[in-house]
């Protein structure tokens, strides 16, 4: 296996340069550090070859693939697939504000703009206080009225006559008057600014969570009204994002940025009404710098929308790929392909991080031209005002005035550019959740339409039916099909896989629309008909059955909706619930768990064996007595003695009602009314099972593939009607069994339980703190160490920004007010003119490479963090995604949003926070060094602004550690019902699933009202504390000016420098909801990727193989429990021994230990006290990776990825393999003849789990994966359970032939696939009852003889 090489990363130029090229950049030189001992350990195959294209995932292909259909075909099935884009601006962010929103945040709003109207005010204060500045010369008695000057033309000054104005001297007691009022007035403005912050903010925070929150509801809400169509056209992963990572965007660009952005436009229109107001000659030469900010930012976030949406789309087909990886971790970590799905995964984050440097680089330009801009206007400023100034236009303090007035105006609107980064960030994302808003749906099962009959009878038919999938509009599926299935009756579908069976019952419940043809329901074409009406009379059980998070009762009852008991009170539902289960044959394992109907079955059901879900759906589906009753391998999960009894159950629950049955296991169906059997979507024969068998067709092949081989000197006909009353009996009692002994909790003590504990303990770990996490971060953006150098040196040179801009001003007003030669002071102002637009420039550059730089890094770290967090997923034991707190959406959720979050501590947020600190610390050692009375007294004032935006910051910290949780389980929530949707859609939950998240919701956003309020409280002491400072400043430097202890040269330095440092500081801690994310994001992260789990694929720890494996197996002793369900034991002292090459069955009833035991071979669990053996070594002792390496895995629910069929096959092998081997992994497996018949062959897509294909398409196709590994032990795990009979023949045989020189163990319910095996091990609640071949277990006439006579197939 090739290492992956650890180099500097390079950004390629374009989304298609090479991305299977896997980089990443080391972390840290030091052997210590956690990244760089991480990427120590990736290890990466760099076969292109194995690495899906990226068109694999992304439904977004240049042609039109319905151009070669008929213009009505393509219509039909573009209507089911495609989406028209939402065309939507900011406004449209609001679109669900209802009237009492808008009242709030008109209240907001209104707040918002009476805060930015104050620093306007403070402009104003502060001319005021120039001109008693100017105006008051300490040591000059005023005894005379008249002082005289010469100017340098001729004239003269006089105290009465500055600059042509007339100007009366102050007293000392007049000028400390008023610097003492002003000084009141800047309190007073700062006591506003506390209330009107604190209101805007909590406002726009609060409505932000409502609004957000109702996007989420309806977008679920579209999304699960939407057509089956358009979902197999789109991950779940894509859902996911959306709802996790895309509504979080829109949040941030609807809540308290919104107030920030109002408040900062409101200060530059209002400081501009003041400078005109002072003096519009001067304001509007200023106008044209003005001018040039705006254009600028509007052509800067143009490109911002336009790169922010590119990232966004490259990277939701990235957390589709991630979703589907996850839900499927025993293939991946059974075949060791985590690598190569990394690798894939990691092709998408190349997209996103691309397009996401370019936004970054438009985000520097945008905030490099606004101090460009911002800071010439001064310089224009004081070119013109010094003319205007020096020929007694106006004075000093109107100058100051406007200046301020317009500084102000130009950096608050220079402080939008990153919300508006936010703000672009969030219409990219509403518009993509907006465009499924607005779609319609071809079949929109919210309709409420269409007629519902008084009474259903329940005849169906199906007249002239052509059908095309939309996702595969190359084949088709049914051609001028016709079939008629009275009511009352039941119709079994019986044929190869592929020919049109389950098609069938997704038309009945208008899953699809046909592309000619009718469907009808008692005459009525169905699609007049309501379909929730349509669907609530129609019980649906499928292939793989699907279960929600939450109870058994809670599963099952879901099945009332619709009817009259939907509403009934516990108790009532209760009677139907037990019934039901009864009936279905749940009832008996049901009873005895400890928590009995309450007992939670996890997500997607993973705590119960596949016989107890299956028993489970079954149960829904009869509780409401439905009167069309659809069974899609409705029992192909259950072991043969509960399949007798269920069978029962299903066939009393099918009469007197519509009954259609698709089964491949025939003794399910023998007693239907009507056998119809198909190939490649025609009826082949119709009939009853003995008039099939009269045919001798190929209803009598499929039955002969299936026959059982039994002892000759005893037939069927010998059984008599008390030996099956025993059998059923015994069925029961087994059932019973396997929950036996529900007292014995008590761990056994052994060397495995502690290896049990340690796994317990590793997922307890203490959360890092805040350093911790920051360090962390800091080592992971190491390989970009230069660029992060590059933009903080930027950083630095903008902290010396506003202190160079305190010299220029402390020497412009030290020039006015000691300077009376016209011209020489003109001379003077312009010069500093000069000056400040060279600084102006200087900053421009600065602050564009700063925002460049961190945008470049940003988006770096973004990548590399998704695609280490992805990694040490996939690392993870399987126990570990067993827990209810790391469910697939949760996780999927965590790495879309805490690696978005953690650009909080990036971009262009970290490098404003550099600004700001470098801000406050120079101008305080500048102002402390040139005046160190007035630079202490206001230095020392800053502490306490930090100190409010630091505890603003802590608990912004600890409250987006409860968002997490809150968001995880309304994530994990919406996951599971989209991707649950043909259940979810066939039970009608829409409702239900919606009422339930909007619960979540609402109780989230009342829960955080308390932590917004707080929030918002410490943000107006901020903001407030600024005019505090102020107030200081002017009282005591005002006093030291005064007395003559300073010059207005100090004064102004000291002002500017440490004003607007902590003006700095105090728009940092309005970033602290995005560094509040940002750390716990860390911290989240952090704590990921120090997990080393308990069975680690990465550990080189192990004895290697020998290259001799033979393949001897051994369980001695071995007892285990679910680590999440430590109260129930699986095994019981399992002792069995299997001898190299040999083919081992394993057979019994559900849930008595047989997947597990494949499991532990597997080594996704450890036991908890006994040994599993390979060759006579421990397996636990053995190096992992390799071990695997020589075990091949065909799971009972096949798991394909999207990409090419060849691809999927080809990631069954560790080494590289040819084209050869993978055709004749095929032709082992029976799929070669079906791949050659595609127009593409093994190019062929499977989409998204496959979905582009059958259950036994995929079957085989994992078969075929599996064989081309050419293991030393196969496992066969329900192998063959969703093939059909023809194929299950030629595909046993194939396995028969591939178990030759191995040693294979299947797990079988389906007896005919193992008759021929060497031994079979007949379990019994987690023990071996007996073994031998099948011929000596039928001459026992014990637990296999009852299990084969249930499977016995015949004439009646």
């Amino acid at each position: 296996m090739a290492d992956r090489k650890i180099m500097d990363e390079k950004t390629p130029l374009h989304p298609s340069t090479s991305l299977s090229d896997v980089a990443e950049g080391s972390i840290s030189s030091g052997g210590s550090s956690l990244a760089s001992t991480f990427f120590d350990k990736l290890r990466f195959r760099k076969s292109s070859s194995k690495t899906p294209s990226i068109k694999s995932y992304a439904s977004l292909e240049a042609y039109d693939e319905y151009a070669c259909l008929p213009e009505h075909e393509a219509k039909v099935l573009r209507e089911q697939v495609e989406t028209q884009p939402s065309s939507s601006n900011y406004f449209t962010l609001y679109r669900y504000a209802t009237g009492r929103d808008r009242v709030i945040l008109l209240i907001g709003i209104i707040a918002a703009v009476l805060e930015g109207c104050l620093k306007p005010v403070m402009a104003f204060l502060f001319g005021r206080v120039t001109n008693s500045f100017t105006d008051y010369q300490p040591g000059v008695s005023y005894n005379s009225t008249t002082e005289s000057y010469t100017y340098s033309d001729g004239s003269y000054y006089n105290t009465t006559n500055a600059y042509g104005m007339e100007v009366m001297p102050i007293t000392y007691e007049e000028y400390q008057r008023t610097i003492n009022n002003l000084a009141l007035y800047l309190v007073f403005l700062g006591i506003g600014d506390i209330v009107l912050s604190n209101i805007k903010t909590f406002v726009f925070i609060d409505r932000g969570e409502v609004l957000s929150a109702r996007i989420r509801e309806h977008y679920l809400a579209a999304t699960l009204k939407q057509n089956i169509g358009y979902f197999d056209k789109l991950g779940s992963g894509e859902i996911t994002s959306r709802i996790t990572a895309d509504t979080v965007l829109v949040q941030e660009a609807i809540s308290e940025k919104v107030a920030f952005i109002i408040a900062n436009t409101t200060t530059f229109f209002a400081a501009m009404a003041l400078a005109f107001s002072q003096s519009y000659i001067l304001t509007f030469i200023m106008l044209v710098i003005l001018i040039s900010i705006i254009t600028t930012t509007g052509a800067a976030t143009v490109y911002m929308v336009k790169y922010e949406k590119k990232a966004q789309d490259g990277y939701s087909v990235g957390g589709t790929l991630a979703e589907e990886v996850i839900s499927s971790v025993r293939t991946v970590q059974a075949f060791g392909i985590e690598e190569v799905m990394s690798a894939s995964y990691n092709n998408f984050l190349k997209i996103s991080e691309y397009w996401g440097i370019w936004a970054g680089i438009a985000v520097g330009l945008m905030s490099g031209s606004m101090y460009l801009c911002s800071f010439s206007t001064d310089a224009m400023a004081y070119w013109q005002g010094g003319r205007m100034l020096a020929n007694g236009e106006i004075v000093a303090g109107t100058i100051i005035t406007i200046i301020f007035a317009i500084f102000q105006g130009a950096y608050s609107f220079a402080l939008i550019s990153p919300y508006l980064s936010s703000m672009t960030s969030g219409i990219a994302a509403g518009s993509k959740i907006f465009t499924t808003i607005d779609r319609v749906s071809a079949v929109d099962s919210s309709d409420e339409s269409g007629i519902i009959l008084p009474e259903l009878t329940g005849d169906i038919e199906l007249r002239d039916i052509k059908f095309i999938y939309p996702s595969r509009p190359n084949v088709t599926i049914l051609n001028n099909f016709n079939l008629k299935i009275p009511a009352g009756k039941t119709v079994a579908l019986v044929g190869s896989s592929g020919s049109g069976k389950s098609t069938i019952i997704g038309l009945i419940e208008r899953f699809y629309n046909p592309i000619y043809g009718q469907v009808s329901l008692d005459g009525h074409d169905i699609t007049s008909l309501n379909i929730k009406w349509l669907r609530q009379n129609i019980a649906l059980v499928q292939q793989e059955p699907t279960l929600f998070a939450c109870s058994i009762f809670e599963n099952i009852a879901y099945g009332l909706i619709g009817t009259k008991y939907e509403f009934c009170s516990r108790e009532e539902k209760e009677v139907l619930v037990i019934e039901a289960c009864k009936q279905a044959n749940a009832w008996t394992f049901i009873e005895k768990f400890p928590e009995g109907l309450d007992t939670s079955v996890g997500e997607r059901g993973f705590l119960m064996s596949g016989g107890q879900k299956q028993r489970i759906a079954i149960a829904r589906a009869i509780v409401a007595d439905p009167k069309i009753l659809l069974l899609d391998e409705a029992t192909s999960a259950l072991d043969t003695k509960s399949e007798g009894v269920v069978q029962e159950a299903l066939d009393r629950a099918s009469k007197n009602r519509t009954t259609i049955v698709i089964a491949h296991r025939l003794s399910t169906v023998k007693d239907a009314d009507c056998i119809v059997v198909m190939r490649k979507g025609t009826i082949l024969e119709k009939g009853t099972h003995n008039e099939l068998l009269a045919l001798n067709g190929e209803y009598c092949e499929l039955v002969k593939a299936q026959q059982i081989e039994t002892l000759k000197e005893k037939t069927q006909a010998n059984i008599t009607d008390e030996e099956k009353m025993a059998a059923e009996e015994d069925g029961i009692e087994l059932s019973a069994y396997q929950t036996s002994n529900r007292l014995d909790l008590v761990k056994t003590k052994t060397r495995q339980s502690v290896a049990y504990h340690e796994m317990t303990d590793a997922e307890e770990q203490p959360e890092p703190s805040f350093r911790e996490a920051f360090k962390f971060i800091y080592e992971l953006s190491r390989p970009e160490l230069s660029w992060n150098a590059l933009g903080m040196f930027a950083c630095f040179m903008n902290g010396m920004g506003y202190p160079a801009l305190g010299l220029i001003w402390g020497a412009q007003m030290e020039a006015i007010g000691s300077i009376y030669d016209r011209e020489y002071l003109k001379y003077i102002l312009q010069r500093n003119a000069g000056f400040l637009f060279l600084l102006a420039c200087s900053l421009g550059i600065s602050n564009f490479t700063s925002g460049a730089c961190f945008g470049y890094t940003s988006s770096k770290l973004v990548r590399r963090i998704r695609d280490m967090s992805f990694q040490q997923l996939l690392r993870q034991e399987i126990s570990f995604f067993d827990h209810d707190e790391n469910t697939v959406g949760s996780l999927t959720g965590t790495l879309s949003r805490d690696a978005q979050a953690v650009e909080g501590l990036g971009g262009i947020t970290l490098g404003k926070m550099l600004d700001a600190f470098l801000t406050v610390v120079v101008s305080s050692i500048i102002s402390i060094a040139i005046a160190w009375k007035f630079g202490l007294v206001l230095s020392a004032s800053i502490p306490v602004l930090l100190f409010c935006g630091f505890y603003r910051f802590y608990l912004l910290s600890e409250f987006e550690a409860k968002v997490k949780t809150e968001n995880a389980t309304t994530s994990t929530f919406a996951c599971e019902a989209t991707s649950s949707i043909r259940t979810v859609v066939a039970l009608t939950r829409e409702t239900d699933v919606w009422e339930t998240y909007h619960s979540k919701l609402s109780a989230m956003i009342s829960k955080n009202r308390p932590s917004s309020l707080k929030s918002a409280f410490f943000y107006g002491l901020c903001q407030g504390s600024i005019f505090f400072i102020m107030a200081l400043a002017t009282w005591y430097g005002g006093s030291l000016l005064g007395t003559g202890e300073y010059t207005l040269f100090k004064f102004y330095l000291v002002f500017m420098s440490i004003v607007f440092g902590a003006e700095s500081a105090g728009f940092v801690f309005s970033l602290a909801p995005d560094l509040g994310k940002a750390v716990q994001a860390a911290k989240n992260i952090k704590t990921l990727l120090e997990r080393v789990p308990a069975i680690d694929s990465w550990s080189q720890e192990g004895e290697d193989l020998p290259e001799d494996i033979k393949g001897n197996i051994e369980f001695s002793n071995v007892q285990f429990r679910y680590p999440t369900r430590p109260e129930v034991p699986v095994l019981r002292g399992l002792d069995l021994t299997i001898n190299a090459g040999q083919y081992v069955a394993l057979v019994g009833a559900s849930g008595c230990g047989k997947s597990t035991t494949i499991s532990l071979i597997e080594e996704f669990y450890r036991p908890n006290a006994g040994r599993i053996l390979l060759d006579g070594r421990d397996i636990t002792e053995l190096k992992i990776s390799k071990y695997r390496e020589v075990i091949s895995l065909v799971s009972q629910e096949p798991t394909l990825y999207a990409g090419s069929i060849r691809h999927n096959v080809r990631l069954g092998s560790h080494r590289e393999v040819s084209d050869a081997d993978i055709e004749e992994a095929c032709k082992q497996a029976n799929i070669h003849d079906f791949i050659m018949s595609l127009p593409e062959g093994y190019e062929t897509l499977c989409g998204s789990k496959g979905a582009l294909l059958s259950g036994g398409q995929k079957q085989r196709i994992a078969i075929a994966r599996a064989l081309v590994r050419k293991p030393k032990v196969l496992l066969l795990d329900e192998a063959t359970s969703a093939l059909d009979s023809e194929s299950e023949k030629v595909v046993q045989a194939a396995l028969d032939a591939a178990a030759k020189g191995r040693t294979t163990i299947a797990v079988a319910h389906r007896l005919s696939t193992i008759q021929n095996a060497d031994v079979i091990f007949v379990f019994e609640a987690g023990r071996v009852v007996e073994k031998g071949t099948h011929q000596e277990l039928l001459a026992k006439k014990e637990r296999y003889y009852e299990l084969v006579k249930l499977q016995a197939l015949e004439e009646h």
